[in-house]
């Protein structure tokens, strides 16, 4: 797995669903943000969120979504 520092999982937090630095802002959330067009700049302005924090939630979607998933065998 690529190296990424402000992508945290807690099972206390969100379900354990990747999120920012331990915050309640999901990757998920971000990734929508961003394709529904919201710029980075609108994104920072209503959260605490850095414009690292966004690059890094898109760097790990672009990664989970050519991640393979190979079946173990029986």
């Amino acid at each position: 797995m690529i190296q990424l520092k402000r992508i945290t999982f807690n099972p206390d937090v969100m379900g354990g669903k990747p999120c920012i630095r331990g915050m309640r802002i999901t990757v998920g959330t971000i990734v929508g943000l961003v394709a529904c067009g919201y710029s980075f700049v609108k994104i920072l302005y209503y959260s605490y969120l850095e414009e690292e924090d966004i690059k890094e939630a898109l760097i790990y979607a672009a990664w989970r979504a050519e991640e393979v998933e190979v079946p173990f065998a029986a």
